[in-house]
């Protein structure tokens, strides 16, 4: 952003924003958009397009026919940084209902479809009640249904959450389980109910595996060819071959599973694994690592006093 846009107060700088987000990705806009979005009157979102002219008179064209401002040839943004994720992020939420096509930033979306998915009940009492408590560092009581044979009926138990996590496919609680005496993942739509609070029984920075965060390097499938390698590492972001993702020690699990790394991945054939572990042992090791010890054993590492 160059000086001239500094002292933008938020208001007028977000639709600036938006008025380069409409004309980078959807080539075109009109003043009934940012009425339409931000609820400003037409005069205003005038005087709004009216600056942004004056600020990067090489980006915009007015149609007087069309009565609308188009994107020109030569468009450098100068209040946005175009981020693709962004952009089809806002897709996916308009297609899971998320947000409406009104409250995004899309106007003119193309088609579009994505793959429907089961959606998890989470109950909105019970996660107000879970944030609350992980909030205010306390225990909560809670009524759980595991799928475990241990366990085969719904039973009230009392946990200390700290932090929320995702897997890719379900949003989990991570907690100190007050029953075993350590930090596990709860999943959060198997919370059924919420009872009463405590004082917390453990606190967060107690969770090493949780605070632990590891370094997980990917590569090219070795069976590609050299063109299909460049290829691949061009479509995941790889620098010199490799793409290195920091994952928490706690999440590591779920992050092999989702990209279907099992140590063996090299053994398929590269069509169905494009990408496998550039650092297969020391995955493994750190695997070992996240077996969640005990509340004894996190204090006696703090201490130094583990066997």
């Amino acid at each position: 952003m160059g000086k001239e846009t500094a002292d933008l107060r938020w208001g007028v700088e977000q639709r600036l924003e938006f008025i380069e987000f409409q004309l980078f990705w959807e080539g075109r806009l009109n003043r009934a958009d940012i009425t339409r979005y931000f609820g400003v009157s037409v005069p205003q979102a005038s005087k709004d397009l009216s600056q942004y002219q004056e600020l990067a008179p090489d980006n915009v064209v007015y149609d007087r026919s069309e009565k609308r401002y188009f994107a020109a040839k030569n468009f450098t943004p100068r209040f946005l940084k175009p981020d693709p994720d962004r952009y089809l992020s806002q897709l996916w939420m308009i297609a899971e209902g998320a947000v409406s096509r009104e409250e995004s930033w899309v106007s003119r979306p193309p088609s579009f479809e994505t793959l429907p998915m089961p959606r998890r009940h989470v109950d909105p009492e019970v996660l107000r009640h879970t944030l609350a408590a992980i909030r205010e560092r306390q225990a909560l009581e809670v009524r759980y249904q595991s799928l475990s044979g241990n366990r085969p009926q719904a039973t009230w138990r009392w946990i200390s959450p700290h932090a929320v996590a995702h897997d890719g496919q379900r949003w989990h609680v991570r907690a100190f389980c007050h029953i075993d005496r350590s930090f596990k993942d709860f999943l959060l739509p198997r919370f059924l109910k919420t009872r009463a609070t405590a004082l917390a029984e453990a606190m967060p920075e107690q969770d090493a595996i949780w605070n632990e965060i590891v370094t997980v390097a990917l590569k090219p499938h070795p069976g590609l060819s050299d063109d299909q390698k460049h290829v691949v590492a061009q479509d995941f972001g790889m620098k010199g071959g490799l793409l290195e993702m920091k994952v928490r020690l706690a999440l590591l699990y779920y992050l092999l599973k989702r990209l279907n790394l099992d140590f063996n991945e090299e053994k398929r054939p590269a069509r169905e694994q494009h990408v496998v572990l550039a650092d297969p042992n020391d995955v493994r090791l750190a695997l070992q690592r996240a077996q969640a010890p005990t509340l004894a054993e996190t204090n006696a590492r703090a201490t130094g006093c583990a066997n």
